[in-house]
């Protein structure tokens, strides 16, 4: 498996270096077309070679995905942190009941032989 991963990582990097020795020529990116740009003062552009613009654009959209994805996820992480406190009351309760801490008096103490019983049978 290890070289497997090896593999496709030098793949990956020969295609990366290729689109990036085949995209090397200048180009200039602004902030705002040229009009808006002069109509509100922002005429800022920088020159920078293609492939960098190709490869932060890549890097963009996934930091872009990665995050939408984390907040449309939300309500399943809710859900089981509440689920996950459920399980330890309902644990913490379980242990209160095999230590005869219930307030049933007799009741608790049938409960607990039967507990036992049921520990037993494991």
């Amino acid at each position: 498996m290890r070289y497997i991963r090896y593999a496709f990582l030098a793949v990956l990097a020969v295609c990366l270096i290729s689109v990036a020795m085949a995209n090397r020529g200048m180009v200039e990116l602004r902030m705002l077309p040229e009009e808006l740009g002069n109509l509100f003062g922002l005429n800022r552009s920088v020159d920078l070679p293609l492939f960098i613009v190709i490869f932060a654009a890549i890097v963009a959209g996934l930091m872009i995905g990665f995050v939408w994805e984390w907040l449309r996820e939300h309500k399943h992480r809710a859900d089981v942190a509440r689920k996950d406190g459920e399980v330890k009351a309902l644990r913490r309760e379980m242990q209160r009941l095999r230590r005869g801490d219930g307030k049933g008096g007799k009741a608790g103490k049938q409960e607990d032989e039967v507990l036992a019983l049921l520990d037993e049978a494991r």
